[in-house]
């Protein structure tokens, strides 16, 4: 290639990371926050500074907490924020690299097989030394296991994205010991060892989240590569945020009630606390039954909607006039 070539080609690929969204220089953790709300995600500063380190440092993030507090949602929002593909896997016990990062199209390679096997003569010619005959099927051979016949998944497709991408992990925790170690490449160097073709490098590097319920414990080495973000429950002031912008036109006064009780819920003994897409679940289901003031009766009818087990459901039934006045109280209804 020529000296001149060189030049327009590195020209055009620094003129078309200067347009990607990914490889544009955020310019404050502000942005992040704007960009997120624009989004219809409601984060605090320890979220948005998350965000535009992993930008800047080019680490992956590993984001834990409770199932239901916006772990995967937030993925969601920065790849919909910065007009990214979302590139998802979803982990699980004995998820192994077949179906996480490729797999051969073996019915394709089948199919030319079967080509060759009817075309053998024709490529072997008339040679009649067994080991030039061999030496030509060898080559045809090397043709099968080639980037045609590759089917690539999640992790080598977010590492192949020109423009690149949002790759979200989600529930490592799920997965087994051995496919952390086999993470670690990507995460430590955002590329992957293929043994057939070689090493496959990402051109713009993918903003990877990893999400945990902390179903167990991850190993150092994975936690080393990453920034690390805990989303818990959020205050009442967060909660109201949220809620007001996944539910719009929601009562004020209702909200303040919801957002109450739900947090009053959260200091109960329960087997699983409500999430905040329970919550959201539930303020949707109040507007849908026109309701502007929580009593007993419409809290006890709409309570599996907020607790998942029924064990949780009597153990806060015993309590929900206390619940509900205290709601109201703090909305300045009663």
């Amino acid at each position: 290639m020529s000296q001149t070539l060189r030049k327009k080609k590195s020209q055009t690929m620094q003129n078309a990371q200067n347009k990607n969204p990914a490889t544009r220089q955020l310019q404050s953790i502000e942005e992040v926050d704007a960009g997120l709300s624009a989004a219809g995600y409601i984060a605090n500063r320890q979220i948005s500074t998350a965000i535009y380190l992993a930008h800047h440092l080019q680490k992956p993030i590993l984001v834990e907490g409770p199932a239901g507090v916006g772990k995967t949602e937030l993925a969601k929002s920065v790849a919909a924020w910065l007009n990214l593909p979302l590139i998802r896997m979803q982990c699980y016990e004995g998820l192994d690299e077949s179906k996480a990062l490729y797999e051969w199209k073996y019915g394709k390679q089948l199919l030319y097989t079967q080509i060759l096997r009817d075309k053998v003569g024709s490529v072997i010619g008339e040679s009649d030394n067994l080991t030039v005959a061999l030496d030509k099927l060898h080559a045809f051979g090397d043709i099968f296991f080639s980037r045609n016949f590759l089917e690539p998944r999640p992790l080598l497709r977010a590492l192949e994205q020109p423009g690149g991408a949002v790759l979200l992990i989600d529930e490592i925790d799920k997965s087994d010991q051995e496919f952390e170690a086999f993470l670690l490449e990507i995460l430590s160097d955002y590329q992957v060892t293929v043994p057939e073709i070689g090493t496959v490098s990402a051109l713009v590097p993918p903003i990877v989240l990893l999400t945990s319920n902390s179903t167990r414990d991850l190993g150092d080495a994975l936690k080393r590569r990453c920034l690390h973000l805990h989303i818990g429950f959020p205050d009442e002031k967060l909660e109201a945020r949220i809620i007001a912008s996944r539910v719009p036109g929601i009562d004020a006064r209702l909200l303040k009630q919801l957002v109450s009780f739900v947090q009053q819920l959260r200091a109960l003994d329960l087997k699983k606390l409500p999430s905040v897409s329970e919550t959201i679940d539930w303020a949707k289901v109040m507007v849908l039954l026109h309701t502007s003031v929580l009593d007993v009766a419409v809290v006890r009818d709409t309570l599996n909607v907020l607790l998942k087990f029924e064990a949780d459901i009597e153990a806060a039934d015993k309590q929900l006039a206390g619940l509900t006045h205290k709601a109201q109280r703090e909305a300045g209804i009663t």
